[in-house]
């Protein structure tokens, strides 16, 4: 089924009748248990201050026992010294009652551990972006999506249970599977569904804000909930809200007539049709010729987004993109605990400052080109970031300014490369490409937290990195294919040709003789 024509075939539903509306608010609403728990780690892992402890038995005044305690002044800044202390630390119960640092001493010649904690996460994003798309392309979004959510709650709540750091991280790592999995699973599925019109703001503002939501809630309940372990069981239960979700979500038509199974798509889109009080043809989608019939039977993998030079060089672009994007992203997120001021109110400015980033990303998504909006916002989070180090500590506050500008501007792009990426690649490899791409960016995921780590020896370290990175990025973007105005491709010859730096515009040829000359430029 030609992508055209599938759009075609279910205009008679029109744009945003009670079907459209309910799967759009529906598939947005389960995002939110990931913005809930993608960035828990900040409250979570926190390091509160912390000196040596010395046994009470220890008889000596207070002014002795506060100058036996080693000190260093590191920018400005006093901080314990990195040494063995024989008895154990004290920590400040102030802002915290216990974090997995207190729990498990993840200071001094172990903190290494506390940025290992988030990587692993990370690598657990890793893995469930490989296994979502497979799994994902072959059994079904819907599935896949409920499964995997199911899996992030049920494991959020066992790790409440964590008798040690290894296994409190053995459980982050199977976390992060589910997370991720459920998120690129329910956004490719709403992506599918959905018209060309609702498809731009399900992706841009929609799917973003939702996760959005769930990440300012984190520090408004982390402020009243100071134990770690609690945090965790306040993140978990919700999850179970999303069981009934199971008979309220359909399963992607076009995934369905990907498989062959028209049967099952016509009754879904029948079934829509209702909804909408609208009178759907007796005969949706007409029967599949030899050729379709063909390319359904053929199962897809990730080695089929580098089989051939135009298909290979967009997945690399695309890759390096969503790599350098990961970094900046989670870094500047993870970093909030660092920054001056109240971290809980950092937090919640650096989740707020997404929602105006999403709202301008639908708005230019929907008039702009896509190259021209990548490379723009991620110049302007690179350059912003570049002049963080230039400011001085006392002015921390400009310094925070230009960092929650940086956030904006990648933020922007962030959203961007979800929405375009969905659109360059067709239905028989979207979700293993989505996938694709999103292992790719844990991989800037992974190194984030090292990359706030490096701060400890060169403040402005991270942010000379993360701009550098974001500003060469910004440029490869230029590179992409365009894909404003363009039906979602749905086999392997509708997909558009790498054009570089000269602008062309491309078209589908209708003409199904023509095999794979299907798409075709025009000067």
């Amino acid at each position: 089924m030609h992508a055209s024509k599938y759009d075609e075939n279910t205009a008679f539903l029109g744009d945003w009748g009670t079907f459209q509306k309910t799967v759009f608010f529906l598939l947005c609403s389960s995002i939110i248990p990931n913005g809930f728990t993608a960035l828990s780690i900040v409250f979570i892992g926190d390091t509160p201050a912390h000196h040596c402890h010395i046994p009470a038995s220890v008889n000596i005044t207070v002014e002795w026992r506060n100058v036996s305690i080693p000190v260093e002044v590191d920018g400005g800044h006093t901080r314990i010294k990195q040494e063995s202390c024989e008895d154990g630390w004290d920590y400040d119960r102030e802002k915290y009652v216990s974090t997995i640092v207190t729990e498990w001493d993840l200071v001094c010649s172990d903190d290494w551990k506390t940025p290992l904690t988030s990587s692993l996460y990370f690598c657990g994003l890793f893995l469930g972006s490989f296994i979502s798309g497979q799994l994902s392309d072959r059994f079904g979004r819907k599935i896949v999506l409920f499964l995997t959510m199911a899996v992030q709650t049920i494991f959020t709540l066992i790790q409440v249970f964590s008798p040690s750091w290894v296994i409190f991280c053995s459980l982050f790592f199977i976390v992060g599977i589910g997370q991720m999995s459920s998120y690129v699973t329910a956004f490719v599925l709403g992506m599918e569904i959905l018209s060309l019109s609702v498809r731009i703001i399900y992706s841009t503002i929609g799917v973003c804000i939702f996760f959005s939501i769930g990440y300012m809630v984190l520090p408004l309940v982390a402020y009243f909930i100071r134990d770690w372990r609690m945090l965790l069981l306040a993140i978990a239960l919700p999850g179970f809200l999303y069981i009934p979700l199971w008979w309220f979500v359909p399963e992607s038509p076009r995934w369905l007539l990907s498989r062959g199974r028209i049967e099952e798509a016509e009754a879904i889109l029948q079934d829509a049709a209702r909804k909408n009080g609208i009178k759907a043809p007796d005969v949706i989608f007409p029967p599949p010729q030899a050729g379709d019939k063909e390319a359904r039977a053929k199962s897809y993998n990730l080695c089929d987004l580098v089989r051939s030079s135009n298909i290979r060089a967009i997945t690399i672009l695309l890759c390096l993109v969503w790599t350098t994007l990961s970094i900046g992203y989670f870094a500047l997120s993870l970093n909030t605990s660092n920054m001056h001021g109240n971290s809980y109110l950092n937090c919640f400015f650096s989740a707020a400052v997404e929602v105006p980033a999403y709202i301008m990303s639908w708005l230019m998504f929907r008039y702009l080109p896509r190259r021209l909006c990548l490379f723009s916002t991620l110049s302007l989070g690179g350059t912003v970031l570049l002049f963080v180090h230039f400011i001085p500590q006392h002015l921390s506050y400009v310094a925070i300014l230009l960092e929650m500008l940086g956030k904006f501007g990648v933020t922007i792009a962030f959203a961007i490369i979800y929405a375009f990426t969905a659109e360059l690649y067709p239905t028989i490899l979207r979700n293993t490409a989505m996938g694709a791409c999103s292992m790719a960016s844990r991989v800037g995921s992974i190194s984030a937290p090292y990359f706030i780590y490096l701060g400890g020896y060169y403040r402005a370290l991270p942010y000379i990195l993360m701009g550098s990175l974001n500003i060469f990025t910004g440029l490869l973007s230029l590179l992409l294919p365009e894909s404003i105005g363009m039906p979602l491709p749905e086999t392997m010859s509708h997909m558009q040709k790498v054009t570089g730096f000269k602008k062309r515009q491309m078209t589908y040829n209708l003409d199904h003789s023509k095999g794979d000359q299907e798409c075709v430029s025009l000067s």
